[in-house]
């Protein structure tokens, strides 16, 4: 082994998926070290912060008032700075296995429209948990990358990447972004109307865990080949009892009717303003979906009925964005091309 290439093994670099939903943390030599989810559970009679991450999700509508759980993420950018810092450097210690004196070179996916002011707040968390040097990188270009298009060649490569906060559309050619676009409507959106149309329709109040878990198991954006029902619990909105109703996949399509429109309407959007030659590759090749929102049933299927271009689902969607930042920590070259902001 080189000199380097044992330094390389030994490194503390990090690859950072800060996402809305989950944040992703790929370790130089070990891979993926963090998977959890962007919460943390704050005591607001102390100040502090109880817990982060998978322990604090677990806390979420089962804690006494005074346990608060906060999302520092909000729509692919931080929302709490305080709760962001501190979530990040817990998940930097916990790559780390706890050990002190480490700065990591972090580099980390962000959406495409993010402004200054919030990329610098990214940049300012970062450094505040101990980094030495951060790169910030788009967000569908890492998915591109992450997905194994390739995006060197000089052809149109197309990237969908839905997550939790954000879809980050964009088309991807010669290591350079020839449109992007970021929307705010992903997954957390589609959890909301899910709470907003059991309560219209159903008088029945469900939380975020529960509005997700039916997501998983009944929603979809195209009808599925065999319909499905589900028994939800919650609360009743007129008597405050325990109720439980039957929902089936219809009803629940139709709540993210609008979310599945808006992302199909933001892919118009793309193809029309994509160069004609790259275009054609499009229409060739097809777009790829990333991100845990790509995994709504059918979805592949909508967006090609729609837009009669081919659609594929990456390998491993969830991991696309980190896997593509991760790529970065061992080509700085390549890094240096598509990195959009950076502080050391």
């Amino acid at each position: 082994m080189s000199s380097l290439s044992f330094l390389r093994h030994f490194s503390s670099d990090l690859a950072i998926d800060l996402g809305t939903a989950n944040t992703l943390v790929y370790a130089t030599g070990r891979g993926i070290v963090v998977d959890e989810p962007s919460i943390v559970a704050l005591n607001t009679k102390t100040g502090e912060i109880e817990s982060v991450g998978r322990d604090a999700k677990e806390m979420i509508g089962r804690t006494p008032g005074y346990l608060v759980a906060i999302q520092p993420m909000r729509d692919g950018v931080i929302a709490d700075f305080d709760a962001a810092e501190e979530m990040l450097h817990n998940f930097i210690q916990k790559a780390h296995r706890r050990k002190r004196l480490v700065h990591p070179r972090i580099v980390m996916g962000i959406p495409s429209e993010t402004t200054d002011v919030e990329k610098r707040a990214v940049l300012d968390a970062a450094y505040r948990a101990k980094a030495s040097e951060v790169h910030l990188v788009d967000q569908a270009m890492v998915a591109a990358i992450g997905a194994g298009l390739p995006v060197t060649e000089a052809t149109g490569n197309m990237v969908v990447d839905i997550g939790g906060g954000t879809t980050d559309i964009a088309v991807v050619s010669m290591t350079g972004v020839v449109y992007s676009r970021s929307v705010r409507v992903a997954g957390n959106l589609m959890d909301e109307k899910i709470i907003e149309h059991l309560k219209e329709r159903h008088n029945l109040v469900i939380g975020e865990r529960t509005a997700e878990a039916i997501k998983i198991e009944l929603g979809s954006a195209y009808p599925l080949d065999r319909p499905s029902t589900m028994e939800v619990k919650g609360r009743d909105a007129l008597r405050g009892l325990p109720k439980t109703v039957l929902v089936d996949d219809q009803e629940i399509r139709q709540a993210l009717a609008g979310c599945v429109s808006a992302i199909i309407q933001a892919i118009r959007v793309a193809l029309e303003r994509t160069p004609p030659e790259l275009s054609a590759d499009i229409s060739d090749r097809g777009l790829v979906l990333t991100g845990g929102g790509s995994l709504l049933k059918n979805l592949d299927k909508r967006i090609q009925s729609e837009t009669s271009i081919p659609v594929s689902l990456a390998d491993d969607p969830l991991t696309c964005v980190v896997m593509g930042t991760a790529k970065m920590l061992e080509d700085f070259k390549l890094l240096r091309k598509v990195s959009i902001s950076s502080l050391n």
